[in-house]
């Protein structure tokens, strides 16, 4: 039976003897060499799934879907059918290039399954036939005694059958930061995977005690095994970039087929050569394809990648820094994300008052020297400056030993002057720890353990500095609710106390004195309030996701600044059900709140699924096992690079190395940079693409001479373009990107297409009336009056680069004149254009002549046509208002 089923209820809901039954096994014996037979053949290996991944060729073999490259790819096809063999070779080569470059931004090896089952590559300790063996995990089957100790990692879903003071960090698994006391005893059917103390889960750790537990799922049955069926079965999303540019790609072939159809028909039906009418079409084909976009927006996203590199965040795929520009809602998890992971005394309560750490006198002083006596940690401070340098055991253990050094309490130091005699180590049920010392000829016993246990095992409470008097049940009531305060406050809450024995045989937990609370914090990382703050003001919701309790989740949201006064409400992972089981109200509540807590695996998979239907562009951090569904689900996985596990960093698209929330702030700011600058870029290359369109649609209609040739057309777009438009692409942007809201406009809008139509219209008509001029007023033939106008495009290209300065910037002083890249560009493009008409071989396959000073200055005069009215009309126009900046050419 699948460890998973239980009968009627789940293995942490029955008893260790039931279970036993279940399995039909002793715990003192283990199971039979013919039973672990058995129970392999039907539940197989102990180890995870090989997720099925795409191979490369089906990887490439995707790229030739795109509609842009099979316009492309015909336009090849059609001019080796008709012998231009020239002009084939080069589409082809374009169609080639494009495939590749597709391929590789694509192309990324799926290794998060991988990664899971390495965690399983170990020996572990196990009962079979009366007898222990070490045998590798993967053999484990359901029904074996799996013996465990201090350090072990867990090697399958154990229901435990004994444990001797077992804490366990389970923190990969369900995101708490604190480890978790483990016991035999059954829990509620419906407890949630995080308070489930009678279980032990594989990939989790053994950090206190030993213990020995039947195994009752192994593989892909384990709630490891379900998360990497999660993370096998989420969507890796497209990104809004890709998404933007494959619509604008196919819309252009779309509507380029059809231009094409219908010029091509009044051709034929008034008498044209079919010959010139498929080469007409050729060049209307390569006239509207942007050929070089795939390769700006790439250089563009890979120097993206690069200046987040040197702000410590890894890109693993080039769009996911563009993907952050549009991000509306960041996921992000509390510990070790928000918060430092490292415990530390915050407060210490006590009859004679509250202090902190620095200022503890008295009773509060006491209570440190509890926690440092009564501890199993251990702190070294090897430089002698205060500051711990190496820490060993429980976070809570070692927060009370900071706390010891800060105020002069130092544990080795302490024990030499009261050496411990006995100690009683932490007990589930109890609920308590105590540690006995010498101090002369009596005992001093220290008590440490949750304060409700604590409490009420004390029949006195300290007074004065050091004496003590007895305290009535009204007291006590008083100071268990003011414990429940402090929880509520986020605070991990410890009761102290003490008392003195002749014999280090009496009692630890009888007539106690009760000394007082000490509250212990998680500590929210410095930076992090300012970088939630940034979030605000760039529209960007900031959701915290936890394993952790609703009280502490809540108070640090509030430290961080996720929740402000006035905003309330944390959802608990009991209360999240699949996208599909949402009835409008409660999919209202999530999409409203900000604090999810106590959430498994599975529940923070159905919240960015969630997110995403309702059209939000979602990025997932984490840094756990549990986290690498959502992380791929999400629109941009963020891991953590220092406290992250593989899992997590191979699951997303992006490594913060310094596990700083601010880089993340950094990379928004990038991202909306990025788009801005691709934007610009194609608006530079679809004005001059579209003004081929029209000029060779025109001439083609008109009867006139074609002004461009297919090989002119494709030089122009794949040399003379990309140069210019790279270095639009890499431009520094304004310095108000996070006071704006987030991208979530089209690539390009109406008043984009508007503005890119009517500079069309304009430099198209500069390319005919050049053509015109040549031929019927100056008398150039038709091969030089060609070359007028392919240099008269060239140019406009040029000279346009300047129209697309800012809004409100001045003439000479603007983000493209500022630009080095772009004079460079320019430069470059202008010797280019000299090589196409004057170099012999190059000149003769572009069918390009020599020009005279007429047929330039004709050239330049035309060209520079677009690039006036572009700066009269900016002139005219006065600054945009601050929601409306940085549309650049738009406006």
């Amino acid at each position: 039976m699948s460890g998973k089923e239980g009968g009627q209820h789940p293995f942490h809901a029955r008893n260790v003897d039931e279970v036993l039954t279940h399995f039909g096994v002793e715990p003192d014996q283990g199971l039979t060499d013919s039973e672990v037979e058995s129970q392999r053949e039907e539940h197989g290996p102990n180890s995870l799934r090989e997720a099925q991944t795409r191979s490369g060729w089906k990887v490439l073999l995707d790229q030739c879907k795109s509609v842009v490259l099979l316009v492309l790819a015909a336009a090849a096809v059609l001019a080796f059918v008709m012998g231009e063999i020239a002009e084939g070779v080069a589409v082809s080569a374009v169609v080639v290039i494009n495939a590749l470059i597709g391929f590789l931004s694509e192309w990324k090896a799926t290794k998060s399954m991988a990664a899971l089952r390495e965690m399983g590559e170990t020996e572990t300790r196990v009962r079979r036939e009366g007898n222990e063996r070490e045998i590798p995990v993967s053999e484990l089957v359901p029904g074996d005694i799996v013996l465990l100790e201090g350090g072990d990692f867990i090697p399958a879903d154990l229901r435990l059958v004994e444990a001797n003071s077992l804490r366990v960090d389970e923190s990969p698994l369900t995101g708490e930061s604190v480890s978790v006391d483990k016991s035999t005893d059954a829990c509620a059917e419906d407890a949630p995977l995080a308070e489930r103390v009678c279980m032990a889960y594989k990939g989790t750790g053994v950090t206190d005690g030993s213990a020995s537990g039947v195994v009752i799922a192994t593989g892909m049955e384990t709630e490891l095994g379900e998360i990497a069926s999660m993370a096998e079965g989420a969507e890796v999303q497209d990104t809004p970039l890709q998404q933007r540019l494959d619509r604008l790609g196919a819309w252009l072939a779309y509507a380029t087929i059809a231009v094409a159809a219908v010029i091509a028909g009044i051709g034929l039906l008034t008498g044209k050569e079919p010959r010139l009418m498929i080469e007409t079409a050729i060049a209307l084909g390569l006239a509207a394809i942007p050929e070089g976009l795939p390769i700006v927006a790439t250089i563009a996203l890979a120097r993206g990648m690069w200046l987040m590199a040197k702000r410590q965040a890894l890109i693993n795929r080039l769009t996911a820094v563009e993907t952050l520009g549009s991000t509306q809602i960041i996921c992000t998890d509390k510990t070790g994300t928000l918060t430092e992971n490292r415990m530390r005394v915050e407060r210490i309560v006590t009859p004679a008052g509250e202090s902190g750490v620095e200022d503890a006198e008295g009773a509060n002083r006491r209570v440190i020297e509890i926690g440092v006596l009564c501890s199993n940690a251990t702190v070294e401070d090897h430089d002698d400056d205060g500051e711990a340098d190496a820490e060993l055991g429980d976070p809570t253990e070692t927060a009370l030993l900071r706390a010891g050094l800060d105020v002069g309490i130092e544990r080795k130091a302490t024990l030499e002057e009261k050496p411990e005699t006995r100690e009683e180590s932490f007990n589930s049920d109890v609920m308590m720890m105590a540690t006995y010392h010498q101090a002369g000829d009596r005992h001093e016993v220290a008590v440490k353990g949750a304060p409700q246990a604590v409490i009420a095992a004390c029949t006195e409470v300290v007074s004065g500095e050091d004496g003590s008097e007895p305290w009535d049940d009204a007291q006590r009531e008083e100071w268990k609710s003011r414990a429940e305060e402090l929880a509520g406050d986020g605070l991990r809450v410890l009761a102290m106390a003490d008392k003195e024995v002749h014999e280090t045989g009496e009692e630890p937990y009888e007539t106690l004195r009760f000394v007082g609370l000490a509250a212990l914090l998680d500590p929210p990382r410095e930076e992090v309030r300012e970088a939630i703050e940034s979030c605000r003001r760039a529209g960007i919701r900031v959701v915290m996701v936890t394993g952790d309790q609703a009280a502490t989740a809540e108070a640090i949201a509030r430290q961080v600044g996720i929740l402000r006064d006035g905003e309330s409400g944390v959802v608990e992972g009991r209360d999240l059900k699949p996208p599909d089981k949402l009835n409008d109200e409660e999919r209202r509540k999530i999409l409203e709140t900000r604090v999810f807590a106590r959430v498994s695996p599975g529940q923070k998979l159905h919240l960015v699924k969630t997110f995403q239907e309702a059209g939000r562009i979602v990025a997932m951090t984490g840094d756990g096992v549990n986290d690498a569904p959502a992380l791929k689900q999400a629109n941009i996985g963020v891991a953590m690079g220092l406290r992250g596990t593989d899992v997590a960093r191979e699951a997303a698209a992006m490594v913060l190395k310094d596990d700083r929330f601010e880089s993340i702030v950094a990379a928004v700011e990038q991202g909306r940079i990025i788009f801005k600058n691709i934007r610009k870029s194609v608006i530079f290359m679809l004005c001059t693409n579209v003004a081929e369109i029209l000029a060779v649609a025109v001439a083609s209609a008109t009867g006139m001479v074609l002004p461009l040739r297919p090989l002119q057309i494709l030089f122009l777009n794949v040399v003379t373009d990309v140069f210019p438009a790279l270095a639009l692409s890499v431009g520094r942007g304004g310095t108000r990107e996070m006071d704006r809201p987030p991208l979530q406009e089209a690539l390009l809008t109406k008043r984009h297409w508007l503005a890119i139509g009517g500079w069309a219209v304009i430099v198209g008509a500069m390319v005919l009336i050049a053509l015109n001029l040549g031929m019927h007023w100056l008398g150039f033939s038709s091969g030089v009056a060609v070359t007028v106008s392919f240099l008269t495009l060239g140019l406009a290209k040029l000279w346009f680069v300047f129209v697309l300065r800012d809004r409100g910037s001045s003439f000479l002083r603007n983000d493209i004149v500022r630009n080095p890249w772009i004079w460079a560009s320019l430069a470059l493009c202008l010797v280019l254009l000299a090589v196409a008409i004057y170099m012999p071989g190059l000149a003769d396959v572009l069918g390009n002549e020599p020009l005279g000073a007429s047929a330039w200055f004709l050239a330049l005069g035309c060209s520079v046509v677009p690039f006036l009215i572009g700066q009269i009309r900016r002139a005219m126009q006065s600054p945009p208002e601050p929601a409306e900046d940085g549309q650049g050419a738009a406006d």
